[in-house]
């Protein structure tokens, strides 16, 4: 297999030379290890937007602090009226200073609001760059599984080209007719159509993958294997569904639906206004004191309304909860269960591909020595082919069921916690 190596390491460097050319002038490297990726991606665009709802939020209880602005007025009475009042002598000129106060708990009520606002969305922002971790863990192994397709479909070519070597030769000597030699034929062009498709599927794997890490230039490849990662059996300890990063947001955006009901009952209490100011008498040649305090009549608007939707957001969110609960409860048993099968499935794959090597080989043998027709090689070598991509296939299974295990535990595929 020295001629399929040098092959695959020619066929990567011509690829990491494309990519660069597609590129521009700018150097394209590979992906670094998936830790430090994910490290990397904290400042690509949806983290960034998570970041941005998390201070939207601060924002918001930061303005729920803050205490209703007094106003100051000025006006006249007894001015430009008729006699004795045609002018200025008689006039009461009036400075004011107005204040509202907040009564019945309002002000902490919306504080509280705000507060339970910033936990909702911080919790809200975990659970994003937890399915964040998740995604990029599958967009990282698609590049890997990629790189996999295209060594199986090299080494099917690799062997399909010897067989059609075999044929010919057998057609040559007048062992075997012109019709197997066709029939390999076909098999090695199926098997280059193959190698272009997974070329092609690697092209696009980089292209999400880089856009995932908001980075601009493709990346030219992987520098480590999660596939391989997993091979020894990962243990993540047990799995407490009430801890998932799902319920715990749902509980959150419930505490802060309940806070902001409450804050709109409060805010049906009218405020008290307090005023106090300086009256100057012309007339008299005199100043004085003026207080006062206004209260408003809630007459027609009581703020039910909102104090009704604000009601109706919390039973949604209670019911949300709960079916978050469940479904938490419902994912860990079934990412279990999952894992469970992916590692029998993958054991199970590796043993088919055993025989289906031995297979191979002792048919190509009959093959060689006349004893069996090219039909029965060529499908030896299409079960081998099979078997090959089904442990694959398995090994993507593998790391899918051990990611959503890990993003029920708050951690990423490789185990680093996620905040």
């Amino acid at each position: 297999m020295n001629g399929t190596l040098r092959r695959r390491r020619l066929v990567a460097l011509l690829g990491g030379l494309a990519s660069m050319a597609l590129a521009g002038s700018a150097w394209a490297d590979p992906a670094p290890p998936f830790a430090q990726l994910l490290k990397q991606a904290e400042s690509s665009p949806r983290m960034k937007a998570i970041e941005a709802d998390v201070d939207r939020a601060k924002g918001l209880s930061d303005q729920a602090r803050a205490r209703p602005n007094p106003t100051v007025s000025v006006y006249g009475e007894n001015i430009a009226g008729s006699s004795p009042y045609s002018g200025f002598d008689r006039s009461e000129t009036t400075l004011q200073f107005n204040q509202p106060f907040e009564i019945g708990g309002k002000r902490s009520a919306r504080i509280a609001a705000g507060e339970a606002g910033v936990v909702a969305a911080r919790a809200r922002g975990r659970q994003g760059r937890i399915a964040f971790a998740y995604e990029l863990a599958l967009a990282y192994v698609a590049v890997e599984l990629a790189d996999r397709r295209i060594a199986l479909a090299e080494d099917e070519i690799e062997e399909a080209e010897a067989d059609l070597k075999l044929a010919r030769a057998l057609v040559e000597a007048g062992k075997e007719t012109r019709l197997r030699a066709l029939q390999a034929e076909t098999e090695l062009n199926a098997a280059q159509a193959v190698l272009e498709g997974a070329k092609a599927t690697r092209t696009a794997a980089l292209a999400r993958l880089s856009a995932m890490a908001g980075v601009e230039t493709p990346f030219t490849g992987v520098s480590e294997s999660l596939l391989d990662r997993m091979t020894p059996r990962t243990t993540y300890g047990p799995v407490d569904p009430m801890q998932s990063a799902g319920y715990i947001s749902a509980l959150a955006d419930r505490d802060a639906a309940v806070r902001r009901a409450a804050s709109e009952r409060k805010r049906a209490i009218p405020d008290v206004t307090g005023q106090l100011g300086i009256r100057r008498l012309q007339g008299d040649r005199a100043t004085a004191l003026v207080a006062g305090i206004s209260l408003p009549l809630n007459l027609f608007d009581r703020n039910k309304g909102n104090i009704a939707a604000a009601d109706a957001d919390v039973r949604g969110a209670d019911a949300r909860a709960e079916a978050t609960r469940l479904e938490a409860a419902a994912n860990v048993a079934a990412a279990l269960a999952l894992v469970e099968a992916a590692d029998a499935r993958v054991a199970a794959a590796e043993r088919t591909m055993g025989n289906a090597t031995e297979t191979y080989r002792l048919a190509r043998i009959a093959y060689e020595a006349g004893k069996s027709p090219l039909s029965e090689l060529l499908v030896a070598r299409h079960g081998l082919g099979v078997a090959r991509g089904v442990v694959v296939d398995a090994a993507a299974a593998r790391l899918d069921a051990r990611a959503q295990l890990a993003s029920l535990q708050g951690l990423a595929v490789t185990g680093e916690p996620v905040q």
